[in-house]
C-alpha cells in the first residue's frame, strides 16, 4: 500500500489513529486527582474475582487492614530497658524486657527509656577520656567542689553517683521532671553541701567519709522521692577529700601533729597498761602476804595460849610431878645442844678423890657446825 511506503497510517502521516494522536514516545501526562482514584479503583477492580469491587473483596480488604493494624502492636523490650505503654498518653503499665504487645496506634504507644541502666554522674570534677598516652584526664571544677564545713572551713570535695530509673517510678521518670541528669545533679551537690556544712573539718578528713557517703545518699533518695522523680540513688562515693590547694601543706602538717599526739598517746596508755597491773599484782602480793603473817601469828599465839592452858589444867591436878616435868624439860632446852661435863661426886659418902679432867683436850675439839654455832649464838 501507497500509506505503508509512505512512513504513515490510512488516516495521515505519522502514528495516528481514528481518534487523533496515538501513544507519544514523551509517556503519559500527569493526571488529574479524580484520574488517579479511578486508575487505582480499576486496577482495585482487575485484582478482585471477576474484575469488579463486590463485597466480598472490601471485606477481605478490611480484614486484611485490621489484621496489619492489630500485628503492628507487638514490639520489642532491650535488656536494659523498660517498656512504658501509654493509652490515649497516660501511662497505664510497665513491661519488662523481650516481646511484648500494647493496642495498636492510636490508642496505645510506648516509650523505652534506659531504666535498668547504671548511669554515673561526677560532681566537682570532669572526666575525660583523651586519645594520646595519658587516658582518663580528671579536671577540677572548683564552683561545684569547694564546700564550707560546720567549723567555717573550706574543704574541696569531688564525688561520683550512680543512679538510675526506679523499677516502679518509668512513669514519673518520663512525666515528672524534664532534665534527669541536671536535677540528679543539683540535688546531689545540694545534699553534700548540707552534710558537709553539719560537720566539722578534720573528721571528713580522716574517718567519718562512710558516714559522710551514707547520709548524702539517704538525703538524696528522700529529695528525689518528695520530687516524685523516679529516680533510685545505687551509691554515692567521695573520690577526695582535700583543703584547698593554697592551705593543704599546712593541713598536712596539723594532721601530722595530730598523729603523732595519737602515737604518743597510744604509747602512754600501753605503758600505763603494762605498769598499773604489775603494782596492782605486786600489792596484792604484799596485802596477802601480811594477812598469811597475821594468821600465822594468831594462830600460833592461840596454840600456845591452849598450850598453856593445858599445862596449867594438868599443874593443877599434880603440881610436884608437872613441876619436875617442867624442869628437866627447861634443862633439856638449855642445856641440850651446849657442851657440858657431868661429875658424880657419888654422894654423901664419896672417898673425896678428885678425877682428873682433860680439860685443855676437851677444848681442842673440832668446831661445831656453821648451823650449830649460828644456833648457839642465838642462844
Amino acid at each position: 500500500m501507497a500509506w505503508k511506503n509512505q512512513g504513515g497510517s490510512p488516516w495521515g502521516p505519522g502514528p495516528k489513529g481514528p481518534w487523533g494522536s496515538g501513544p507519544q514516545s514523551q509517556g503519559p501526562k500527569p493526571s488529574d486527582l479524580e484520574d488517579l482514584l479511578r486508575r487505582s479503583q480499576d486496577r482495585i477492580q482487575q485484582m478482585m474475582p471477576g474484575g469488579h469491587m463486590s463485597g466480598m473483596g472490601i471485606a477481605l480488604l478490611v480484614v486484611a487492614g485490621i489484621a496489619i493494624w492489630g500485628l503492628s502492636g507487638f514490639f520489642r523490650v532491650q535488656p536494659d530497658e523498660l517498656g512504658a505503654v501509654l493509652r490515649f498518653g497516660k501511662h497505664v503499665r510497665t513491661v519488662q524486657p523481650g516481646l511484648n504487645y500494647h493496642m495498636p496506634y492510636p490508642i496505645e504507644t510506648v516509650l523505652l527509656p534506659k531504666a535498668l541502666r547504671v548511669s554515673t554522674l561526677n560532681i566537682g570534677m570532669t572526666v575525660s577520656d583523651d586519645s594520646g598516652r595519658r587516658g582518663r584526664v580528671v579536671r577540677d571544677v572548683p564552683e561545684e567542689s569547694l564546700m564550707l564545713t560546720g567549723d567555717e572551713n573550706i574543704v574541696d570535695v569531688d564525688f561520683t553517683v550512680l543512679w538510675r530509673i526506679a523499677p516502679d517510678g518509668v512513669g514519673n521518670f518520663l512525666f515528672n521532671i524534664q532534665n534527669p541528669e541536671g536535677t540528679v545533679k543539683a540535688v546531689a551537690e545540694s545534699a553534700m553541701r548540707e552534710v558537709i556544712g553539719r560537720s566539722d573539718i578534720q573528721p571528713i578528713l580522716t574517718g567519718a567519709r562512710n558516714t559522710v557517703e551514707a547520709a548524702v545518699h539517704q538525703l538524696m533518695q528522700k529529695t528525689l522521692d518528695g520530687y516524685g522523680a523516679g529516680i533510685m540513688i545505687q551509691q554515692v562515693q567521695l573520690q577526695k577529700v582535700d583543703p584547698p590547694q593554697q592551705v593543704i601543706d599546712a593541713f598536712r602538717d596539723v594532721q601530722a601533729a595530730r598523729a603523732d599526739l595519737e602515737r604518743l598517746q597510744n604509747e602512754a596508755q600501753t605503758y600505763a597498761n603494762r605498769v598499773i597491773p604489775d603494782a596492782r599484782g605486786r600489792a596484792a602480793q604484799v596485802l596477802q602476804q601480811a594477812q598469811g603473817y597475821k594468821e600465822q601469828t594468831i594462830a600460833e599465839a592461840k596454840g600456845q595460849a591452849a598450850r598453856f592452858l593445858s599445862v596449867f589444867d594438868e599443874y593443877k591436878k599434880a603440881p610436884d610431878v608437872t613441876r619436875q616435868r617442867i624442869y628437866l624439860e627447861t634443862m633439856e632446852h638449855v642445856l641440850g645442844p651446849a657442851e657440858k661435863i657431868v661429875l658424880d661426886s657419888g654422894g654423901a659418902g664419896g672417898q673425896g678423890v678428885v678425877p682428873y679432867l682433860p680439860l685443855n683436850e676437851l677444848g681442842r675439839k673440832a668446831p661445831a657446825a656453821p648451823g650449830q654455832q649460828q644456833s648457839g649464838a642465838s642462844r
